[in-house]
Parts: C-alpha cells; structure tokens; sequence
C-alpha cells in the first residue's frame, strides 16, 4: 500500500478549516477538506496561536503560554527563593502555581492543572533545570543468588512448619536521619556554577527512627532515638516512641525496648501464638539478650545475609525511599513558609523535636498498605507458599509513596539517597560512624558494628 504523502498546510487554510469545523462538525470539515479529523481537533486547539502568526507560515515556532503573566511571577518566585539558598523541587513549582491560579490577577484557564509537561516546559522557558548529586549503590556479594535462595528457602521453611499469619510476619530497620533535609537537586537557573542550598546547620544533627511493618500492609508505631540525656520537654505526639541516649542511635538496650514496647504490642500479638521477625545483620539485632527475649515471646527470626539487603528487606526494597522522600518534603515546606525561630544572632534554629516527630508521623502515614503488602511479596518473604505469586520476585513495584494513582507521564525524578546508612548490614568504621554523627570522644566501644555472624 503506496504511503500517504504529507502535506504541509499554512496558517491561514488551517484557520478556514478550523471556521468551518466551529461552524458545522469537525467531521464535515474532513469530508470538506480532505483533511484527518484529529488533525482538525489539533489545529482548534491551537486556534489562537494561529491567528498570532504569519497567514503564511506551515509551523507554529512558538506557542504562547495561557499562563504566561502568571509564569512571570512564578520565575521570579523561584529565583528569589533559589538567592536565599532554599530549594526549589518541581513539586513545589507546580503546587505554588496551582496556588497562584486561584487568584484573579491572573485570568488562569479553568482547565489550568500545572501538570508534570507544563513544569517541563515552563522550566524550558525560563531556562531553569534540576542539579542533582550522583551517589554510589550498594555492592553486591558474589554469591549472592546463593544467599538469596538459602534465604528464601529457610522462610519458606519456617512458614511451612508454624503456619504464621500474615500479621504475624514483621519487619524492622533502623534508619539515620537529620534534622536538616536538603534535597540532593534543586531548580535553578542553566549555567550556575555554585548551586547554594539554605539550611539551619544542623546537616550533621542525627537522630534514629525505627521503622517496623508487617507482611498483611500494617505499619507499626515508628521509634524515634534523639540525641540527647533526657527527653526533650516539648509536648511530642502520641503516634510516635520517643527515645533518647547520648549518642542517638540503636544498641542492644533499646532493640530489647523495640520488641518490649512496640513488636509486642503489634496489632494481633495475643492472638496468635509464634511470629516471625525478619531483620538484618545489625550486631544489636543479634545479641544473646535480644535473642532470648525474642524467644520468650515466642519470636522466631529470619536474619537477612550480609549485603543482600537491598534485595531481602522490605523497608530497604520500597519503604525507606519514599519515607525519606517525604520528609525531605516536609523539611522543605517547612524551610519556604513554615513558622520558624532564631537565636539573638539572627540565625535560624532547626526545627524542633515535635515537629520532627510530626513529619515522621505524617512520611510513615503517606506509604499505603498496598506498597507494604507488595513489598514483602518483592522480598519472596509473604508469597503464596503453592508458587502462585513468585512472579513478584520479578516485578517491579510501581511507585508510589501515597494511596493516589499517578501515571508515566506525571511520574516526577526521583531523589537520591542523602545518607549513607550506618545501620546497613555491611556497615561503616567506627571512626566512619564517629565522623557521621560527631563523636567528640573515641575510647568509648560502639557496639553495633565489627565482625558479624548469623546465630541461625
């Protein structure tokens, strides 16, 4: 079948087309001109850039914005928060447009939605682009579909001989934070060569939250472990366990406390009788006194080889990212207009302990229980025993770190990690891990890392 041969049409034959379609149908204007009905839809729609050009020209070099009097403003929003040092993501582009259009200076088109394309193309317009941060990812063991395998094959196992519930199979893992969460990108303008990001100094103020779910897609009440003596004296929100100790991460004293306090008194604890607890190689994890309280509450664990984290755990496959995510989000609104407060000298203090509690609340709150639930199946840890799910070893769990239905198209870059994890189950120095949180002293012994064995 010969091709069709196209043809290159001028403003002014599309502006007739486009008259007699608005004056009959966009069918009849085919049957008229010859022309494709969704070439004709294509040109309506582009029925006022057309009568800004030349009657002669066969392509539009330039379509004007509809929003272009609000695009002004909003470059200059962004420019001037990018001056002050705070970052500048997408998202944040497109819901201060969304909130700009509300006003009536701006004669905005209802339809007006600030989508993914329009930030593409705004962004391309004002020359602004995204600065991003490379980072190295975890290395894998050589044998590691050995270990995935003999890891898979003692869970199937254990699942075979106790029969647990799905509620009855959890996963805990401790991750580092800061109370400063500067994105590792930001918009700013094509060119910059110094890209400055705003923060309260406190990049190297750490603290811990204990994060722990189980395999039916409940989240458990989320630990939080400040660096400091005592409790802090603000009033902290009841959906948060708040913890403190000199040095601000896990040790064996609080693991014992996590399973007391909160893997204990999991949602169907006193129902069903043995449980199963995956977890990684963190030497806190494994000790004798955490060992046996486990057992005293009938806990049988299934340890995950070492490296092989980002493969077996849940919270590391598809948790911890869009957690961290959303409380670098948090951080970042809190920075652009949250209530702030500063010390004699004028600087700003970072933000308090409630409030870290509270966007821990809220980022834990935002992952939905379908994530969770695909997660362990993505782990081979909650598949159908028969082999009926196996295929979720091998998919690639979609997005996303909230209940809503997002599409390819509006699917925004993802972040890069900020931190490297001191909790990783091939874990840093211990001069490394002074370094990360500021030890002052070294003669003290941290008891989270060195040698490691699997006690199974």
């Amino acid at each position: 079948m010969p091709k069709r041969k196209r043809n290159a049409y001028d403003a002014d034959f599309k502006l007739k087309v486009v008259a007699y379609a608005e004056t009959h149908t966009n069918a009849a204007a085919e049957r008229e001109y010859d022309i494709n009905e969704k070439l004709i839809r294509d040109w309506r729609s582009k029925k006022a850039a057309l009568a800004t050009v030349k009657k002669t020209a066969k392509k539009i070099r330039h379509i004007p914005s509809p929003v272009a009097k609000l695009e002004v403003d909003l470059n200059t929003w962004v420019l001037d928060l990018r001056s002050q040092g705070y970052v500048v993501t997408r998202s944040a582009i497109r819901l201060q447009a969304l909130t700009m259009a509300k006003k009536t200076d701006y004669e905005t088109p209802t339809d007006f939605k600030a989508s993914a394309g329009w930030c593409t193309r705004f962004m391309k317009r004002y020359g602004l682009t995204l600065r991003q941060r490379t980072h190295i990812a975890q290395k894998l063991p050589a044998d590691v579909e050995h270990k995935v395998a003999n890891f898979h094959q003692f869970v199937l196992k254990e699942r075979k001989s106790h029969n647990y519930p799905l509620i009855a199979i959890g996963n805990m893992d401790e991750t580092p934070m800061t109370f400063d969460l500067p994105s590792n990108r930001t918009v700013d303008t094509k060119g910059a060569k110094t890209i400055n990001i705003k923060t309260c100094g406190a990049e190297k103020s750490h603290f811990t939250v204990v994060l722990a779910c189980l395999a039916d897609g409940t989240k458990l009440k989320p630990m939080v472990i400040f660096k400091r003596k005592t409790k802090p004296k603000e009033k902290l929100p009841s959906g948060v366990f708040v913890q403190c100790n000199k040095k601000g991460w896990m040790d064996e004293a609080f693991t014992n406390l996590w399973v007391d306090e909160i893997w204990s008194k999991r949602p169907g604890a006193l129902l069903h009788k043995k449980s199963l607890l995956v977890w990684d190689m963190f030497r806190a994890h494994l000790v004798d006194s955490v060992q046996k309280n486990l057992l005293c509450r009938k806990t049988h664990k299934a340890v995950i080889p070492g490296g092989c984290t980002s493969l077996l755990q849940p919270l590391d496959v598809s948790l911890n990212k869009p957690f961290k995510t959303k409380m670098r989000a948090l951080w970042t609104d809190w920075m652009i207009s949250g209530p702030k407060e500063y010390t004699a000298g004028g600087n700003q203090r970072r933000a308090s302990y409630q409030q870290v509690c509270e966007w821990t609340i809220t980022a834990w709150d935002s992952i939905s229980k379908e994530t969770v639930i695909k997660s362990f199946k993505k782990c081979g840890i909650s598949n159908a025993m028969d082999g009926s799910e196996d295929d979720a070893l091998y998919d690639d769990l979609i997005n996303s770190s909230d209940n809503t239905t997002t599409t390819t198209a509006e699917v925004e870059p993802e972040e890069d990690s900020e931190l490297d994890d001191m909790y990783d189950d091939m874990p840093l120095s211990d001069l490394q891990v002074q370094l990360l949180f500021q030890e002052d002293s070294d003669d003290e012994e941290f008891f989270g890392f060195g040698p490691q064995e699997s006690r199974e």
